[in-house]
């Protein structure tokens, strides 16, 4: 629910490289499924990066048989904070 989605918890889950480059990954290719994201860490780590970000609000996990895919929840965000999202996937800092 969008109202349920907070600032400082967005911030927090976007304030790691690694979680950074999964946003940019997303917003780039779309929904993909877990074991798709290329981010070269190991899969509990990665896990453990999900989890925050679905947390926060900036993901969404589908579950289709024994896979999950993710998603940007962009429209939420944009909706609950305008011009965020697109500033965080603009910004030049090197991953």
């Amino acid at each position: 629910m969008r109202p349920d989605i907070r600032l400082s918890a967005v911030l927090y889950a976007l304030s790691d490289q690694i979680r950074l480059q999964i946003i940019k990954n997303l917003a780039e290719a779309g929904e993909q499924s877990c074991s798709a994201v290329n981010v070269p860490i190991p899969k509990s780590t990665l896990s453990h990066h999900f989890k925050v970000l679905r947390e926060s609000g900036v993901i969404h996990t589908r579950i289709e048989g024994t896979q999950r895919f993710i998603s940007l929840r962009q429209e939420d965000l944009d909706s609950r904070f305008p011009g965020l999202l697109q500033i965080v996937l603009q910004a030049d800092e090197p991953l």
